[in-house]
């Protein structure tokens, strides 16, 4: 593809209260720590041009707080409306390796994501970030980490957005794969448009 033809794709960044969306989003794209000691209300929008295999890309990332209830003393996940996930062409995980329940909850979360993907597709991008690194206390062992992401067979990233560790790397890995599904859906796209209009032209008549 030519460089100057710009594609533009929209990634969501989605996981439970307090595991560093926001910072990761603002490391990435302003390259600053972003200490996020209030709850996003709302969603985070930011945008970065990057230029990626021969190709202009337009990321337009995208990070929302939870909507959460409690209910007898226990946090649970709430789907998060439809909107957030519609037209979006790739999904980061994130999770705090410091916390055990962030990592426990990324099922809820992968399958709210694919439940609310239309069509339904199993080659939908996601990469996995295990954020804070940096900080001492862990909880979620990195082989633990390591075989979730490849039993689902999704790619694995520890980071952290303080000291911007991995950070580009995982942005730009899922930045390749929203790029090959894009350009295999305009590819099949193209293809059947070439079949359709092969079928509509008129058929000769023998005399």
């Amino acid at each position: 593809m030519n460089p100057r033809k710009k594609v533009d794709l929209k990634l969501i960044i989605i996981g439970a209260l307090g595991v560093g969306k926001t910072s990761l989003l603002h490391q990435y794209v302003h390259k600053t720590f972003y200490e996020d000691y209030q709850t996003t209300l709302g969603a985070s929008i930011l945008s970065k041009i990057i230029i990626l295999d021969d190709t202009t890309l337009k990321l337009q990332c995208i990070c929302s707080s939870p909507q959460i209830w409690d209910t007898g003393g226990q946090e649970r996940f709430r789907s998060m409306v439809s909107t957030f996930y519609k037209g979006s062409d790739g999904c980061i995980l994130a999770f705090d390796v410091t916390d055990l329940e962030s990592f426990e909850a990324l099922n809820t979360w992968q399958g709210d994501v694919l439940a609310k993907i239309i069509p339904v597709e199993q080659s939908y991008p996601m990469v996995v970030l295990g954020n804070k690194i940096d900080l001492a206390d862990r909880q979620v062992p990195q082989e633990v980490a390591q075989g979730w992401c490849k039993e689902k067979d999704i790619p694995y990233f520890e980071v952290s957005a303080k000291n911007d560790i991995n950070v580009v790397q995982a942005f730009e890995t899922l930045a390749g794969q929203a790029l090959s599904r894009y350009r295999s859906i305009l590819e099949n796209y193209l293809t059947d448009s070439i079949k359709l209009s092969s079928e509509d032209q008129p058929r000769s008549r023998c005399c």
